[in-house]
């Protein structure tokens, strides 16, 4: 099969879009031939040489940690899954590709009129940004902030926090403050004077904050919030823990990507998907996540 693998750390250009052998489920796993794959920050950071908890690969191995296809074959003792069968998943590592090995319980059903870029999207931002407000204890009557919000997971982590009835503010580029206001958020532009312009839309003051964005957010919310144990950031864990505020991790469910599917299905949950390129472009992803102006996700295809 064809994939995106990094043969050893380095910028974009290390990666390379080769031929590997095809993926066998082993048992409680189904093979996935993928039609959609979600590219993370967390892609760019293990393809420089970081190392996420749990795991232990070396170079060579293929990168991705979300997707959506359709199964293709069963391993043994799988119940509840059929060849055919269209589902959106997550695994550490191997969802670059056209075909992904699972474990079943790692899969929910993609619903018949979710696009397959969406689908392919969905996992591992929309998991993060749930994670991250649960920790955090976001609730009705909360102002939350959420820095990066017109990103990947901020998308999700607005759209869930106004579900959830709080209110929301978001900081982002100028560019994208209309789509933040479609989002239900109220917009800020980051940056310096951060402080001051979240305290002129919330002179109630702001009781959480969500850093997805990094770039001196935490900082900004140390002065905002009251409570640090509700200040939280998923990008920029040394500085969290010198203020003193959490790291946000935690494991990926099953149940909670059901969750997010169905708050779709309802009509909740909007996915942007910034640019959808070939696998054989992924070098050409990573250089547009790495920006860090994309605009919800960028998502490769098999």
């Amino acid at each position: 099969m064809k994939a995106v693998t990094v043969p050893g750390p380095g910028g974009p250009e290390a990666l390379r879009v080769t031929e590997v052998p095809d993926p066998e489920p082993g048992a409680g796993e189904v093979r996935v031939r993928v039609y959609a794959a979600g590219v993370q920050p967390v892609d760019l950071a293990i393809r420089e040489g970081f190392r996420p908890p749990g795991m232990t690969a070396e170079p060579p191995f293929v990168l991705g940690n979300e997707f959506a296809g359709v199964v293709d074959r069963l391993g043994p003792g799988v119940d509840g899954r059929r060849v055919g069968d269209q589902v959106l998943g997550f695994r550490l590592l191997g969802c670059q590709a056209e075909l992904v090995a699972v474990d079943a319980a790692q899969l929910v059903a993609k619903p018949a009129g979710m696009p397959w870029e969406q689908a392919g999207a969905l996992s591992a931002s929309g998991q993060t940004a749930h994670l991250a407000l649960t920790l955090l204890g976001v609730g009705p009557g909360d102002t939350v902030l959420v820095h990066g919000a017109a990103g990947g997971v901020g998308t999700v982590a607005v759209q869930l926090a106004r579900a959830w009835g709080a209110t929301v503010i978001g900081t982002a580029s100028e560019r994208n403050h209309d789509y933040l206001r479609e989002l239900g958020a109220v917009p800020v532009t980051y940056g310096e004077g951060l402080v001051e312009r979240v305290r002129a839309v919330a002179p109630q003051g702001v009781d959480a904050a969500f850093d997805a964005a990094g770039r001196g957010a935490l900082a900004a919310s140390v002065e905002l919030v009251a409570d640090r144990d509700r200040i939280g950031t998923v990008v920029d864990y040394p500085e969290a823990e010198r203020l003193g505020v959490r790291g946000l991790r935690g494991p990926r469910t099953a149940e909670r990507l059901a969750e997010l599917v169905r708050l779709w299905e309802a009509g909740g949950l909007r996915l942007e998907i910034a640019e959808t390129l070939p696998l054989e472009k992924a070098e050409e992803a990573h250089r547009l996540v790495a920006t860090g102006h994309v605009r919800g996700k960028v998502v490769l295809t098999a």
